[in-house]
Parts: structure tokens; sequence; C-alpha cells
């Protein structure tokens, strides 16, 4: 194998873990806004349900998740068929993640000093515009250090996807080693990670100057 056509193939490998990145990110983003609003609820048994939920999947291995949400319907005999394995991968992503974006966002929520709120009903402020007008964009300022972190992670996370034999980059780079019985597929498949999280680096840095004016 020449090194042009192993390029081409963990090009092939990169883009489904790019594919499992930005769907995973679209999706668990604005569901982990919804369990940080309803582990905050109100409502006691919500707060506690959705508590609980974010507790197991939180402390349990994202590998095992997988595992569990590809080939668990079958083995109760429940009669769910996934589409692709890489579509299960998604959704067992989109419900670790969401878990840990809803933490984030609470924490963030509530670093929000309560008199921000008091002021805006001062003002004749609705809570809703409270929310969107001040203190939406204190929490994305406060937030945006921890969801750097996640989302990065969230690209070296993608690799377990293997586990169910979704053909991502890594699951790639070891099929043609275990063809030529070198490790050094493995080394350059590396440099594609360092490559994406770089720019991503990149660009959470950006975001963060772009943001100081926000810190109160």
């Amino acid at each position: 194998m020449t090194f042009g056509e192993m390029t081409l193939q963990l090009l092939q490998g990169f883009g489904t873990t790019c594919v499992l990145f930005f769907l995973t990110l679209v999706l668990s983003l604005p569901i982990g806004l919804l369990l940080a609003f309803a582990s905050m609820s109100k409502f006691k048994p919500l707060k506690a349900v959705v508590r609980i939920f974010i507790w197991i999947i939180r402390g349990t291995p994202l590998m095992l998740q997988i595992i569990i949400i590809f080939y668990g319907p079958g083995l109760l005999g429940m009669p769910i068929s996934w589409p692709s394995r890489a579509f299960a991968a998604v959704v067992a992503f989109v419900i670790n993640y969401s878990c840990y974006f809803a933490v984030i966002y609470r924490g963030g929520i509530e670093s929000v000093p309560r008199g921000q709120y008091e002021a805006g009903q001062v003002l004749g402020m609705k809570k809703h515009e409270i929310f969107f007008n001040i203190v939406l964009f204190q929490v994305f300022r406060n937030i945006l250090a921890p969801m750097s972190n996640e989302v990065i992670t969230l690209v070296k996370d993608t690799s377990l996807a293997q586990v169910i034999s979704v053909g991502e980059i890594i699951f790639t780079a070891t099929s043609i080693m275990n063809n030529i019985y070198v490790i050094y597929p493995l080394l350059y498949a590396g440099v594609f990670y360092l490559v994406f999280c770089g720019i991503l680096t990149l660009l959470f840095g950006w975001l963060e100057r772009k943001t100081k004016f926000y810190r109160v």
C-alpha cells in the first residue's frame, strides 16, 4: 500500500469521525440545555429523575453505553433496528454529552449572581427577557472554557465508535495496520486528531478573547 492510498483511506475514516463529531455536537448542545433546565426545575419528581439519569450516564463508561445502545435492544428482544452502526453510535454520544453539557450549563446559570435577576425584575422585565437579555451572555462566557474542553474531548471520544465496528479513522488505521503489519498508520491517524484539536483550540481561544467584555 502506498502512502497516498493510505492517506485516502484515512481521509475516508476521518470523514466518518467528523460526521460523528458534528452530529453529536449539534444535537447534544440543545438537549443538554433542556436537561439543565429540567435538573433545576421546581417540580421535584422531574428534577430528581433527570439528576439521577445524569448521574448514571456520567458515572458509567461511554464505551459501555455504546455497546448497550447498539446490542441492548436485540438482547432484550425489543423491536429496534438501527439504520446503521454509526447511527447507534451517534445516539450514544448524544445521550452521554447531553448530560455533561447539562452540568456545564447548570453551573454557568447558577454562577450568575442573583442580583442580576432581581435587577431585571426591578426594570419590569419578564423571566424570559431577563434570561436572554441579561443572563445568557454571562452564562456563555462562564461556560466557554469547560465547554471547549468537552468539545475537544468529544473529538477523541469518537474513536470509541470502533467498538461496534464504525469505520472512523482509528478503526480504519487499525485495519491498515493489521494488513501491512506496521504501527505508523495509527501514528498518522494521530496527526489528524492533532490538527483538528488544534483548529478547535484556536477557535475557542478567539471566542474567549471576543467575549471578555461579558465578564462580570
